[in-house]
């Protein structure tokens, strides 16, 4: 098995920037806009957008989710293991509010068609964009398209990308791995 980096720490905070000023760019002052993080990983990526986007533009009102989309799945009986479901964590409600569903990497589209079912349990929203900060193009098994990503990668065969952020890894970087 080998790794190439993908991205490094220091590319990674660019990104972000990038992200959080186009975020800013279509949702002003945030009043009718919630940024939801897709448990586990997307979480991070949601958190540290929000907190880019207070402390370094000023945003004085973010609200922020976590969304659990582990039984929401088409896949979530076919493992053999039992599955671990994260926390929801929701304390608003998304009717008629512009809803950003944010992941680290969107692959085949099944977790964002999972979560485009789950939300409907928290109210029925204006619309709904979607945040990615990696966009694995060629792997797609639904139509589904991010409105905003990071980078796009071309990773084929038994190309996994591994996305580490330091709050859970120790280090913020992101990886290509062959198998």
């Amino acid at each position: 098995m080998s790794q190439k980096v993908l991205l490094s720490s220091k590319e990674i905070h660019i990104i972000l920037h990038r992200l959080a000023c186009q975020l800013l760019e279509n949702h002003l002052d945030f009043s009718n806009t919630v940024l939801i993080g897709l448990q586990p990983r997307g979480t991070f990526l949601a958190e540290r957008l929000a907190k880019i986007l207070k402390e370094e533009y000023g945003i004085k009102t973010i609200e922020l989710g976590f969304l659990d989309i582990t039984f929401y799945r088409d896949d979530f009986r076919r493992g053999n293991k039992p599955l671990e479901a994260n926390e929801t964590k929701m304390d608003f409600l998304v009717d008629d509010k512009k809803v950003v569903l944010i992941d680290d990497v969107l692959y085949t589209g099944r977790s964002i068609r999972a979560a485009l079912t789950a939300i409907q349990s928290f109210g029925r929203p204006l619309e709904i964009e979607l945040l990615t900060l990696i966009d694995r193009r060629f792997s797609r098994h639904l139509p589904i398209q991010p409105n905003y990503r990071g980078r796009q990668v071309d990773a084929i065969n038994d190309e996994k990308v591994k996305v580490m952020w330091k709050e859970n890894d120790g280090e913020d970087t992101i990886y290509l791995i062959n198998k």
